[in-house]
């Protein structure tokens, strides 16, 4: 697994003539395991901080590095290495079906149209999605669309794959759909997710509260942890 390195982070995001908005500060952590949960509510910073592992946000001070790579100044390297996939997946495919998003995704890597088109379907045919492949993305359901990205994506072969609230837009089915092809997947995970269960699958789960991480271990206890932060307190409704 890659040793992703979080030291002392902020990042603030400037606004006109008025004091910068702080997104994340203070943040530090060495992530190793194979399985990483991120959750915390809307707006805590935790979309920034699986941003800031493939270099799509950038510190404004401290640092971050995958595998020994500074996402800043290697940016280009840690992108080889980490695979991002967005919540949405309608704004990361581009193309109107999905083996040409695959074949897109691996245009650098095999110059010859034969090889490209040979390498996409094997990314296909190990996720399942042959069948699939030839429909027009708009035809897809939201599972299957998240699965094409997730495909694109793993077609460069990253080390490293970040999901960001990958279930979101999923039915159960499809949620269990997703959750069986990540758990099959060689790579190490970093995702986000409001799925409370979904997160009781990592190994390791931060929660992120108010830009900063308010904890960070055992799934089960940072579920408990993130509950109690979460509760209303008591009285009339």
């Amino acid at each position: 697994m890659s040793r992703i390195e979080l030291d002392g982070v902020r990042v603030a995001v400037p606004i006109e003539d008025r004091p910068d908005r702080v997104v994340l500060e203070g943040v530090s952590a060495t992530l190793t395991e194979r399985r990483i949960g991120v959750i915390g509510a809307n707006g805590s910073g935790k979309s920034t901080l699986l941003r800031l592992l493939n270099g799509l946000v950038e510190p404004s001070s401290g640092s971050v590095s995958v595998g020994g790579l500074d996402t800043v100044r290697d940016g280009r390297a840690v992108r080889q290495r980490v695979g991002f996939v967005f919540t949405d997946p309608l704004s990361q495919l581009v193309m109107p079906t999905g083996r040409e998003d695959v074949e897109l995704s691996l245009r650098k890597r095999h110059r010859s149209r034969a090889d490209r088109s040979a390498a996409a379907q094997a990314v296909l045919d190990h996720l399942v999605l042959a069948a699939l492949a030839d429909q027009s993305v708009y035809e897809l359901s939201g599972g299957e669309r998240q699965l094409m990205a997730l495909a694109a994506v793993l077609a460069v072969e990253p080390e490293v794959l970040v999901l960001d609230e990958p279930s979101t837009l999923l039915d159960l089915r499809n949620r269990e759909l997703l959750r069986r092809t990540v758990a099959g997947l060689g790579q190490q995970v970093v995702f986000s997710t409001h799925d409370l269960e979904l997160a009781l699958d990592a190994e390791r789960v931060l929660v992120v509260d108010g830009g900063r991480i308010a904890f960070d271990g055992d799934p089960t206890e940072a579920v408990a942890f993130y509950r109690a932060l979460c509760a209303l307190p008591a009285g009339p409704l």
